[in-house]
């Protein structure tokens, strides 16, 4: 069965009834909101976009923060910022881990922000605490952002997705309130690429795609646009046919199993190394 064949089988079925409410409740609490932070993975700028996200918030003033920097290869993901800000999105590529980066979120909100309070100041009224709406896929870093901005655990961290799954406000210590969002995506999976970019990147449950598709799939992009990653970090000749460079994998790695290599083991390896971040310096969204 191809892999298209697969997700048109599961296409329908796998698309979570908590996805469907978080959309309806966005939309129901819209007028509330005062900025969006939309969330992506710097490694999958467009295939994290959700697709139809303008038509849930509107013209609500928007940053687009792209997750995972730290994990990214920059000279392909400038691109995609380029691209973004183009558009009239402001754009702001974050490691979720340094402090700075925090700061220039906040900065860039209260910039977003100013005439909204402009217009409060000159009706007499105290400036407002801002809400600001996260929204994103699963698994982008959504919970770490909040959780960071409220400095203590408010939302659940999961290497995962779907971890979260009710909306709700949270307070932060910069005059922000946040409305946190469980994962939402696009109902239908119906590109291959970006169903594979997503799985790679844990943004969609393994199970949804073959783990030896996958494998196959991660070892044909790193041949094709990282070979230095396959040399460097495991030792294999990058010029070899994918199924050569899997069957080198298998030994290196001892993943032998009754004289035959287990190519399942070596995916596994292979989305473990990219999901948890020791392979970094890669963009899948060409």
């Amino acid at each position: 069965m191809s892999n298209e064949e697969k997700l048109t089988k599961v296409g329908i079925n796998w698309y979570p009834g908590h996805m469907a409410k978080t959309k309806r409740q966005i939309i129901e609490n819209i007028n509330l909101i005062d900025i969006i932070y939309e969330v992506i993975d710097a490694r999958i700028p467009f295939s994290s976009k959700i697709k139809d996200i303008d038509e849930i918030i509107k013209n609500k003033p928007r940053i687009l923060i792209m997750t995972k920097k730290d994990l990214c290869d920059m000279t392909v993901t400038k691109k995609w910022i380029d691209y973004y800000e183009e558009k009239g999105i402001t754009v702001l590529p974050m490691d979720l881990t340094n402090n700075l980066d925090y700061k220039l979120l906040v900065d860039k909100t209260n910039e977003l922000t100013k005439s909204i309070q402009e217009s409060r100041i000159a009706k007499g009224l105290k400036a407002k605490e801002i809400k600001a709406l996260v929204v994103g896929i699963p698994n982008v870093g959504k919970s770490t952002l909040i959780n960071k901005l409220a400095h203590r655990k408010v939302a659940n961290v999961g290497n995962k997705p779907g971890v979260t799954k009710d909306i709700n406000w949270l307070k932060t210590n910069y005059n922000i309130l946040v409305l946190d969002t469980p994962g939402i995506l696009w109902p239908k999976l119906d590109d291959s690429k970006i169903a594979m970019n997503l799985a790679a990147t844990s943004a969609i449950k393994s199970e949804i795609l073959d783990i030896n598709d996958i494998g196959i799939f991660l070892l044909t992009f790193l041949k094709e646009n990282y070979p230095n990653v396959l040399i460097e970090k495991y030792k294999v000749d990058a010029t070899s046919e994918v199924t050569e460079i899997m069957e080198n994998l298998a030994k290196k790695m001892g993943y032998i199993k009754n004289g035959e290599i287990d190519s399942e083991k070596v995916a596994w390896k292979l989305y473990n190394d990219i999901t948890s971040g020791v392979i970094k310096g890669v963009t899948f969204d060409r």
